[in-house]
């Protein structure tokens, strides 16, 4: 029960109903090994619940923009890393009940593991306590992201936006570097940072290369756009 309590306050919303978030936050790898359900379910119900709170504040700020658009802006705000970047800022990554395998190859910083237990963890809130309640707790969330994605040109072309940011703001380079490669040759999971001079901007994991390095751009250009805001 004080680990729940931890998780809660870390979260930031208070459950009536504990096994909601024990059931969000549990993989199926840990589910496997401890015969109890998984998040997958919840995480099917979170995506659309998402969705629909993301069109609904898009539809209303920005009144002047566009279907295209607007579906773009979607887009690029409940992708995966994305949603691997706003699950940080509750340190979810961290809380997720993992198997042994998956704790070992490094499913706590996979971008595919987090995002999915953060759209689970959407589901839960909203069956505990209805739409109006999850509505505000994903509006916090990403109050700022909703702010900065009227600004972005290159959806899901991270690499591109960040580099001209950089050329705007003192002709600086990006440089990517590899943090950690981990797995099977056939299931590699890399860690890539998004590094200007000796400061790290971002970073992000993926199953090659590019993906880790489009990923930390991502971050690197949430960061930089909330700063500027």
């Amino acid at each position: 029960m004080v680990e729940l309590e931890k998780i809660q306050n870390k979260i930031g919303y208070q459950f009536k109903n504990t096994s909601l978030l024990e059931r969000a936050i549990t993989h199926s790898s840990y589910a496997n090994e401890n015969h109890c359900d998984n998040n997958e379910r919840l995480e099917f119900l979170g995506d659309s619940i998402l969705s629909l709170v993301i069109s609904d504040k898009l539809f209303h700020k920005f009144g002047h923009i566009d279907e295209g658009r607007l579906s773009k802006m979607r887009a690029s705000l409940v992708c995966e890393q994305s949603l691997n970047y706003i699950a940080e800022k509750i340190d979810l990554g961290n809380i997720i009940r993992l198997g042994k395998g998956e704790e070992r190859t490094g499913g706590r910083k996979r971008a595919s593991v987090v995002s999915d237990a953060f759209e689970a963890l959407i589901a839960a809130i909203y069956l505990d306590s209805g739409i109006r309640n999850v509505t505000k707790w994903i509006t916090a969330l990403f109050k700022s992201e909703i702010e900065a994605v009227e600004h972005q040109k290159y959806f899901g072309d991270y690499k591109t936006q960040l580099q001209e940011m950089l050329q705007q703001n003192g002709g600086k380079t990006v440089t990517y570097v590899i943090l950690n490669e981990a797995g099977k040759d056939h299931m590699k999971e890399f860690t890539v940072a998004a590094m200007v001079d000796d400061t790290e901007l971002g970073r992000g994991c993926g199953s090659s290369k590019k993906e880790a390095e489009q990923h930390a751009a991502g971050q690197a250009v949430s960061k930089l756009i909330n700063e500027a805001l």
